[in-house]
């Protein structure tokens, strides 16, 4: 994790992002605390810090930096110049703590985490916006695995885990709407147990959600067909006070 110490809207690089609709500062730094302490108090994660630096505010979305794998870190190619100045720090980190480094070809996009997952043994691969299909190959090479590409086709979710998360290996939410036909089939024949989700809490990134063994870090405002007791999933809710987040766990 990063703390948003720099944190800010200081360019527009997608759909949601608007200079004219400044991030409150004060309020990021609250809800990154809060998420801090629920990681690492209540569900007794080990979190690493990557230290905030100036000129570089989505610095605090470390899942796009790059994609881990064991003791293998692939470094991320931005697609926005923007956000290529995170590149040097996050290898750099890495590379202190003796993590083997690799990069994708530089003709390819590629941005991590947020659009490679892993499910059952097998990386999803979302590409259009933000990673380029192609980058697929390469990560089947550099990982000795099988990834599926699936396009994405709605602009609001650039990122693969802005619309798809993994929860076990047979169970996963996503937004169908947020893929093309094909990448709906796949996705259909690789994941046993698919919990859609509708577009209004698609819209407030209830997929772009932590797992941390059998529980799921959510965004807070989620729909009653997520809550407990619905047909659709059947999760219990412990209190948390105060709330950062909607913790859920399964029973």
């Amino acid at each position: 994790m990063c703390k948003p110490t720099h944190y800010t809207i200081a360019y527009e690089i997608n759909p949601w992002m608007s200079l004219k609709r400044q991030a409150n500062h004060q309020r990021a730094l609250v809800q990154w605390a809060q998420l801090y302490t629920l990681l690492t108090k209540r569900l007794r994660v080990r979190v690493k810090l990557v230290g905030a630096q100036r000129g570089v505010p989505d610095l605090v979305f470390t899942a796009n930096a790059g994609l881990v794998a064991d003791r293998l870190f692939i470094r991320s190619n931005f697609r926005h110049p923007q956000r290529q100045r995170e590149e040097p720090i996050v290898e750099r980190y890495f590379r202190r703590r003796g993590i083997k480094i690799a990069h994708l070809p530089a003709r390819y996009n590629f941005e991590g985490e947020g659009d490679a997952l892993w499910m059952n043994g097998t990386l999803l691969f979302g590409f259009r916006f933000r990673s380029d299909a192609p980058a697929h190959e390469a990560l089947a090479h550099l990982l000795k695995a099988r990834v599926l590409p699936v396009e994405l086709a709605d602009k609001r979710f650039y990122h693969l885990d802005t619309c798809f998360a993994p929860l076990d290996d047979r169970t996963a939410l996503w937004f169908p709407k947020a893929f093309d036909r094909y990448g709906r089939k796949v996705i259909d024949g690789l994941v046993a147990d698919l919990i859609s989700v509708s577009e209004a809490d698609a819209k407030r990134f209830v997929c772009n959600a932590i797992t941390i063994g059998r529980s799921i870090v959510l965004q807070e405002g989620f729909s009653t067909a997520l809550k407990p007791n619905s047909s659709v999933a059947p999760w219990t809710i412990p209190p948390l006070t105060p709330p950062p987040a909607s913790h859920i766990v399964k029973p």
